[in-house]
């Protein structure tokens, strides 16, 4: 099976949602990797699972999040299960909120399935997701261990996450080593205000004492990640895919050109997405990033991959290989001229195309050159992350997922963030994760 591109992953738990019969594969089984996208609390029948809501005694048991984040957890858990292996192989876990209000119940239920050793993890706020009344949309990665690729979780002084957090400052599987999402939060002792050190902040009362986002971005770079990776054995030159989340979508360009000085032209493979203001663990932030890297002397080595795809940003790779798997950039339905011409919407007939679905159809013939040019095919996808500005243009997307890929059960998640992305005119972001047997 691993020889052939078009049947190399295999969908686990399909179910089937919705009068639109949209395909859903709760978790990808590749090779030694699991992929469970897109949980939330529901039922796959009726929309939020009758248990969560309780709507005859709704305060008559545990919290609502809380039993949302436990109706992930026993997905999860069959998910890992059914692959092959547990919930101590999970490696990390992406979880979005509607409000950061759900993230104590949902981190109580967290530590009660992970125990002491929770993996890296990233939590932000967005808009919204598909499910109505879902506050809580997560995706967990495992894997199936074997001699030579088993978890190791680390530590470091200086690094490790609050207690309420509780997760991993880095893990290794492998030649694989994952970093948690980080802020620029305070550490205990260090110098601070409203949780941002004193390092990251303009000082008070300065006018043009550097760009807000510059010194944070700095600031996890240089105090964060290098130590983060260090402690695994591996540096900046090594990251391979990289996600980041602001909070003020003016500041694109100048994160950008922080993140230039440091990985110029040979970076990871990189997505920037807005998410809701003061969104992120320390209210006052306006960044997190998460990395995926290798280890600086294992056998698996990093490949940028160019099939002459348009990238959003100066100096950003197209997509990066790190052995079995394949990274792509952030794709929007972009060229030289910024949102495609196929995309644009005529102002004197504007009701007789979709914008979405013409990006939907440029971004997937995008990806699709990007993986035979790593040699493999997106049939292979096995993490699908979609940025939407209106959580209401999902189906027409997923209707160009089925001209392109039939009618397989796709690993998805769909997340409503705030307007703008990075591209005018542009309304969709799709991150992508390929399968490269």
């Amino acid at each position: 099976m691993a020889n052939n591109p078009n049947s190399a992953v295999e969908p686990i738990l399909p179910v089937t949602l919705g009068k639109g019969g949209v395909r859903y594969a709760q978790g990808m089984r590749a090779g030694r990797w699991v992929f469970a996208t897109g949980h939330m609390g529901q039922d796959f029948e009726n929309g939020m699972a009758p248990e969560v809501l309780s709507k005859n005694l709704p305060h008559g048991g545990r919290p609502k999040r809380e039993k949302e984040a436990a109706v992930i957890f026993d997905r999860f858990e069959a998910v890992v299960e059914a692959a092959g292996s547990s919930l101590a192989n999970v490696v990390r876990t992406d979880q979005y909120y509607t409000t950061v209000e759900a993230v104590p119940p949902y981190q109580a239920v967290r530590r009660g399935r992970f125990g002491a050793l929770i993996p890296p993890s990233t939590s932000i706020a967005m808009h919204g997701f598909t499910l109505p009344g879902a506050d809580m949309n997560v995706q967990a990665i495992a894997v199936v261990p074997e001699a030579g690729f088993e978890p190791r979780h680390l530590s470091g002084d200086g690094l490790e996450a609050r207690p309420t957090s509780g997760y991993s400052p880095a893990l290794v599987v492998g030649d694989f080593v994952f970093v948690p999402g980080i802020t620029a939060m305070a550490q205990p002792g260090e110098p601070a205000h409203n949780a941002i050190p004193d390092a990251a902040r303009i000082e008070s009362g300065m006018q043009w004492g550097g760009q807000p986002i510059r010194l944070e971005t700095e600031f996890i770079i240089a105090h964060r990640i290098k130590p983060s990776l260090e402690i695994a054995g591996s540096a900046l030159a090594d990251v391979v895919k990289a996600q980041v989340y602001l909070t003020d979508p003016r500041d694109y360009a100048a994160f950008n050109e922080a993140w230039i000085a440091h990985f110029g032209d040979d970076g990871p493979a990189l997505s920037i997405m807005p998410c809701r203001e003061r969104g992120l663990a320390p209210a006052d932030g306006r960044i997190e990033i998460n990395i995926l890297a290798l280890a600086s002397n294992g056998a698996t080595k990093k490949q940028v991959v160019d099939a002459g795809v348009f990238p959003g940003f100066r100096n950003q790779v197209q997509a990066v290989r790190a052995g079995d798997l394949l990274f792509l950039s952030g794709l929007m339905a972009i060229d030289e001229n910024g949102l495609v011409e196929s995309a644009t919407v005529d102002p004197g007939q504007p009701h007789y195309q979709s914008s979405v679905s013409a990006q939907a159809e440029c971004i997937l013939e995008n990806a699709e050159k990007l993986c035979r040019a790593a040699g493999t095919s997106l049939a292979n996808v096995v993490r699908i992350q979609q940025f939407h500005t209106d959580i209401g243009e999902f189906y027409p997307v997923h209707r160009a997922w089925q001209r392109h890929l039939g009618d397989r059960a796709l690993p998805f998640t769909a997340v409503e963030v705030p307007s703008p992305l990075p591209v005018p005119g542009c309304t969709l972001l799709m991150d992508l994760w390929v399968y490269a047997p």
